[in-house]
């Protein structure tokens, strides 16, 4: 792989997530950051500027929010940015921007405890924005409605407390994917209610029984495969199709790769817990559509790589301090933002 350049940037607090914002402009780069100060314990969300030349994070803009962010994410409603984000207090916030100048133009919420009785381990944006999916550990799954300026939610399912959600991603208008404990994944369809219409669990070695899916990813144009990474390393991919075999990519039972996968020696990038996976649109991989699509990760122990099946994996960042979240950026898949657990923000650019 080519040169990475690397610029880290100091908050001077504990940066809880990054994420880009759609592109406004072609001169407009934004990033969203979910803050969090120990000294006043104050959690805000803030916008900054992304200045090229050299480059430099700018703040634009800061929102106060009652308790620290949970769950972070960011798309775009009627062609404006739009930023949801879920809190320790059990609040979920929708803060909505004006296109021109990322400026706020409102703020709706759902209160606390109406949605989980703890907080949403995950939340996920639809395409678009006009639906969220939140799950927690509660075992509830909620989908909230986003209109121009008010919200409508209901409850698609709720496991009194015998399972676990701490992962959501959608798949299509109607479908998305969560997991859990025991690495274990369930894919849901909204025309077929009552629950999950098809479930993994990550039964493929004893030591795993205990795993959690911290994210997950699902390519637009792969629907039936779910990209899932968690704890001790492990990323996993599990195909609709051959549901009771996962491909192991990277960490626990990584040996044990040729289960539903080629016989091919797994390599793990990282033996601690996997806070984000997401597929990695910058590499274009060569391989058949049999292979899974290349992924990047970040980790506890402070790794931030690629991670490509039946290859050697690639190390692009490695930090002294746990890499909490990262996010690569839609419309400029070289640039990589992720938040440093030692209060900073780095920005990769791949050339």
């Amino acid at each position: 792989m080519a040169a990475t350049a690397v610029h880290r940037f100091p908050q001077y607090k504990y940066v809880d997530a990054a994420r880009w914002l759609p592109l406004l402009s072609a001169f407009d780069r934004l990033a969203v950051l979910a803050l969090f100060d120990f000294d006043s314990d104050a959690s805000s969300v803030e916008i900054h500027s992304v200045k090229p030349n050299p480059l430099s994070l700018e703040p634009q803009f800061s929102w106060a929010l009652p308790s620290r962010v949970s769950s972070l994410k960011a798309s775009q409603f009627l062609q404006k940015p739009l930023i949801v984000a879920s809190t320790s207090a059990g609040s979920l916030h929708f803060l909505f921007f004006d296109s021109s100048d990322a400026s706020l133009e409102s703020e709706v919420s759902v209160p606390e405890g109406a949605l989980h009785s703890v907080p949403a381990s995950s939340v996920d944006l639809m395409d678009g924005g006009v639906e969220c999916v939140t799950v927690g550990e509660d075992g509830k799954v909620n989908l909230v409605g986003v209109g121009d300026s008010n919200l409508n939610y209901r409850r698609l399912f709720d496991s009194g407390g015998l399972v676990s959600y701490t992962a959501a991603r959608w798949a299509s208008p109607m479908e998305f994917a969560t997991g859990g404990y025991g690495f274990s994944l369930q894919w849901w369809d909204q025309r077929k209610p009552g629950g999950p219409v098809s479930q993994f669990k990550g039964n493929w070695d004893k030591k795993l029984t205990s795993g959690i899916v911290h994210s997950i990813d699902i390519h637009p144009s792969r629907k039936h495969t779910c990209l899932a990474g968690g704890s001790l390393g492990t990323v996993f991919a599990w195909d609709l199709r051959w549901q009771q075999q996962p491909i192991i990519l990277s960490g626990a039972g990584a040996g044990l790769a040729g289960a539903g996968a080629s016989n091919t020696v797994v390599q793990s990038i990282s033996e601690s817990e996997v806070w984000e996976v997401q597929y990695d649109r910058c590499i274009k991989s060569n391989t058949s559509s049999t292979r899974i699509l290349p992924s990047m990760i970040c980790s506890e122990d402070g790794i931030l790589g690629v991670i490509e099946q039946g290859e050697e994996p690639i190390e692009l960042l490695a930090e002294p301090c746990a890499i909490n979240s990262f996010d690569i950026d839609r419309h400029n898949p070289s640039d990589v933002i992720c938040s440093l657990e030692w209060e900073a923000v780095a920005v990769l650019t791949r050339q």
